[in-house]
């Protein structure tokens, strides 16, 4: 007889992801993820000691593929729209995993400030500043203004409220950005 599949504690987040992209966050459970794994629910218990811990693992591996997922815009000419694009986007494509980042209370951060300094964040406001070429202090600022409007539509799109029109999402995006840049840039004037 041959032995068994060891199930890793990766295999169970990947799985616990897969159920959040498919039918939510709430539906994270043993049984299910178990079921997702074709395995039983021995593994997932074993290697989490509450549905709560094997959520928040989840809700990290979900959102390093956000992060990268934002950060794939090779085929934009400006990144800075690709990375918003991106944003809403992934809303549209992946409206279960977009509402488990979001709106399902995992944040661990407490205030939009707080997001902005996150270590998550990181990687999305260098690709900024680099396009930007201005201070990170400056990047931040642009950063919070675009990333509120991007994160409005996103939210929208993501509960079913609207139809993605990439065409005029691009055309406020880039409205948006120049609004804050010229606001950033006249704040440092005076």
């Amino acid at each position: 007889m041959p032995p068994k599949a060891k199930i890793s504690k990766e295999m169970i987040v990947n799985a616990a992801v897969d159920v959040a992209r498919k039918s939510g966050a709430d539906s994270i459970n043993a049984r299910i993820v178990s079921q997702e794994l074709n395995c039983s629910t021995q593994p997932v218990m074993y290697h989490f000691a509450t549905i709560e811990e094997l959520k928040k693992a989840a809700y990290s591996a979900a959102d390093e593929y956000h992060t990268n997922y934002l950060l794939n815009t090779s085929s934009q000419d400006d990144p800075m729209l690709g990375i918003g694009l991106n944003y809403i986007r992934f809303a549209v494509e992946e409206p279960n995993l977009f509402r488990f980042l979001f709106q399902s209370g995992f944040v661990k951060e407490k205030s939009i400030l707080d997001i902005i300094d996150s270590d998550e964040l990181a990687p999305v406001l260098s690709a900024f500043r680099q396009k930007l070429g201005m201070s990170m202090e400056q990047t931040k600022d642009i950063f919070l203004t675009l990333g509120l409007f991007t994160h409005g539509y996103a939210s929208i799109v993501a509960n079913y409220s609207m139809d993605y029109d990439e065409t005029t999402i691009a055309a406020q995006l880039e409205r948006v950005f120049e609004g804050a840049v010229m606001a950033v840039q006249k704040e440092d004037k005076q």
